[in-house]
């Protein structure tokens, strides 16, 4: 395999997870971020995420050392020219995404593949601004990357077989699994994802139960490890809202209309367990549902 060494744009939630899992598969990786603020975050975001995992047994201080060893944080785009694959984790906004590629396609050798870990954009539209749509590829990961087995792989017209073969095996060898969709808004998951996520806030504003009973109700009745409303938590509500407004504006379908909820969370800015609060408050102790102030906010 010609990839060996990885190159991350973007260093929020995702792109942390996706450094880390590369360095901890053992491919020298490195991870920048305009924001140094965010750089920094996410770097300390890998290994405090690891030193919890050692504490519960979940790893291990070899997994520690060998992703020092292979991560590196960098400032500026220009040092991730050696790199064979550019992975891209900023913002799920298509300017955002087209100036960073547009930006690296004049730094990078033709060599270098171009993937984009978007969840709803089509990547056809961001290969064409690229430079080198027949070496651009989808990659969409889970959040949190390191637990999370899947990974959607998305190839386009003209992406090169063997370019796209060696995608494939990329993804073997840090561990995922990878399935491969077709180049259409929200691929797989997403699309069948948003409308579950959404249907639970309606369901929340017609007050038919409180946050944690529903929940609850999707655990024990349906057998998923997590309720839909803490999954919005951990996936950003910004994430959630943008990614449905991308999807209703594609498919023009009911199921895909962001509820109003959303966005008055947002202008409150309450995004999320990132942000401490959500559709639950999160503090050292828990988490509890935040019932009362969510139902003000829809009056």
């Amino acid at each position: 395999m010609s990839i060996s060494k990885i190159g991350v744009a973007g260093c929020g939630l995702m792109g942390a997870g996706i450094a880390h899992t590369c360095a901890r598969a053992g491919f020298t990786t490195f991870v920048t971020d305009k924001n140094q603020e965010i750089l920094g975050k996410g770097i300390n975001r890998i290994f405090s995420f690891i030193d919890k995992g050692i504490e519960k047994g979940k790893a291990t201080l070899e997994e520690r050392r060998t992703v020092e060893k292979n991560l590196t944080g960098v400032d500026k785009l220009e040092e991730l020219i050696d790199c064979d694959l550019i992975i891209e984790a900023v913002p799920e906004v298509f300017q955002i995404k087209a100036d960073i590629f547009q930006n690296l396609n004049n730094i990078l050798p033709a060599r270098c593949i171009f993937a984009s870990n978007t969840s709803s954009l089509k990547i056809s539209n961001l290969a064409e601004i690229s430079g080198r749509k027949d070496k651009f590829v989808g990659i969409h990961f889970f959040n949190p990357v390191p637990v999370m087995n899947l990974t959607e792989v998305i190839k386009i017209e003209a992406t090169k077989p063997e370019v796209f073969a060696e995608v494939l095996t990329f993804i073997k060898a840090i561990g995922k699994t990878p399935i491969v969709c077709q180049d259409s808004t929200g691929f797989v998951v997403n699309r069948l994802l948003t409308p579950y996520l959404l249907d639970a806030v309606r369901a929340f504003e017609a007050r038919l139960a409180s946050v944690t009973d529903i929940d609850t109700a999707v655990k024990l009745g349906l057998g998923y490890p997590m309720g839909p409303l803490t999954l919005i938590d951990y996936v950003g509500v910004e994430t959630v809202h943008h990614t449905s407004e991308i999807m209703e504006n594609e498919y023009h379908l009911p199921q895909y209309c962001p509820p109003a909820l959303l966005r008055r969370m947002m202008d409150k800015g309450w995004l999320g367990k990132k942000s401490g609060k959500g559709f639950y408050v999160y503090s050292s102790t828990g988490a509890v549902g935040n019932d009362d102030e969510l139902t003000a906010l829809m009056k």
